[in-house]
């Protein structure tokens, strides 16, 4: 234990030391590094979706060092400090398992979660569980959290089946407004349709953002292939029918 506090105290110290000396890091303030911030968290699902370690502990380590930084602009604006970080996060979690540190008995995971979403409304004293969702959160993610907090606390399908009806229930009545053309409804449909398939993933005990972000990787490498026989006969892209392109996909479907 001590090893690790040496080490986390020199990152700590080192930190500190280039708030003061580098350029850079002087300037920097909470809004500048927000969005490096987010670089750095799709920098690090890059590294699990990949399976990359040794990505993954390099980007562990950026994200621990952006927490320290944030730490430190705070404290230089007497706000709080890393301690008080620690020492909150740290509160929390004890207060957030009263299965594990009070007497609070649970059955199961679906138990905990529902502890978890109605203790943490009481702790910020809001109105809604969805109150916790951040705003700027992409929207195939939101959804996903939306859904997850909402079952956690009961408000589910009663199984699979009704689940994946909803899902046809939802391409039937796109596929009525789009016999009416009426693009806002289409619009408001085609959402719907999206909603409820990330709701049966779930259901399913699928991660539909991690699903799709395996297509789109499937599929990138797929079209690669195909740009690569489009290549070696010295041809554009553009030279090629629908009908040609669909023959090379095939190909490249079926190439390892």
């Amino acid at each position: 234990m001590n090893h690790l506090q040496n080490s986390f105290q020199h990152l700590v110290d080192i930190m500190l030391e280039l708030r003061q000396k580098c350029p850079w890091d002087k300037k920097q303030t909470i809004e500048s590094l927000r969005y490096l911030t987010l670089e750095e968290t799709y920098e690090l699902s890059d590294a699990i979706i990949m399976n990359d370690m040794s990505g993954f502990k390099e980007e562990l380590g950026d994200l621990m060092l952006h927490i320290i930084f944030y730490s430190i602009l705070a404290e230089e604006k007497n706000q709080f400090n890393l301690n008080d970080v620690l020492q909150a996060q740290t509160k929390k979690l004890i207060h957030r398992h009263p299965h594990i540190y009070s007497d609070v008995k649970v059955s199961d995971v679906k138990d905990v979660k529902k502890n978890w979403e109605l203790l943490k409304l009481k702790e910020k004293e809001k109105k809604s569980i969805l109150s916790g969702v951040p705003k700027s959160l992409p929207a195939m993610l939101k959804t996903y959290r939306i859904l997850e907090k909402v079952r956690g606390v009961g408000f589910d399908f009663t199984n699979n089946e009704k689940s994946f009806d909803k899902i046809v229930e939802e391409i039937h009545e796109l596929k009525e407004e789009l016999l009416n053309n009426d693009i806002k409804k289409i619009e408001s449909e085609l959402g719907d349709l999206i909603f409820s398939i990330i709701g049966f993933a779930q259901k399913i005990g699928v991660n539909s953002i991690d699903a799709l972000e395996k297509t789109n990787a499937k599929f990138i490498a797929r079209f690669q292939k195909m740009e690569e026989q489009i290549i070696l006969s010295n041809k554009s892209i553009t030279n090629y029918s629908i009908d040609e392109l669909d023959i090379l996909w095939n190909k490249a479907k079926i190439k390892k």
